[in-house]
């Protein structure tokens, strides 16, 4: 069995993070109980915690290839097609991105296929993709 990570971070509620993860990120659900909800999040376990207090509007961000990149954020590597298919999935669904889908670092080490868009509880998500896997950790 290879290493899983595990990730908890909080929702303001479970049937919208369950709508959103479930029907448009398309991940399998896992346990869940009054206050959780597990995902399998690309062969990772992600847990959402039912805690609406826990968000505020002022949300820390970096300069990255000339983009305002939320600090706090999670997501996932795709492959190349997948990613393609998740982008048209959100653009389907009108999200309302962060930073739109685009290629960042064009024709420098670690090109990739990049966007950014918020859960139902305003949770920032990345979702990345390397047409050269091995570039993933080049420096």
């Amino acid at each position: 069995m290879s290493t899983i990570f595990h990730l908890a971070y909080p929702v303001k509620d479970i049937e919208t993070t369950r709508r959103f993860y479930r029907d448009v990120i398309g991940c399998k659900q896992g346990r869940e109980d009054t206050t959780w909800i597990d995902f399998d999040f690309f062969g990772h376990q992600v847990s959402f915690h039912v805690k609406p207090e826990s968000f505020d509007d002022k949300e820390a961000t970096n300069p990255v290839d000339g983009k305002d990149v939320p600090v706090r954020h999670f997501g996932a590597i795709l492959e190349w097609q997948d990613w393609h298919d998740l982008r048209d999935r959100l653009l389907n669904e009108k999200t309302d991105f962060v930073i739109e889908p685009y290629i960042r670092f064009k024709g420098e080490t670690g090109e990739q296929a990049t966007m950014f868009f918020r859960d139902p509880s305003g949770n920032t998500l990345e979702f990345k993709s390397f047409k050269d896997p091995s570039q993933v950790f080049a420096v």
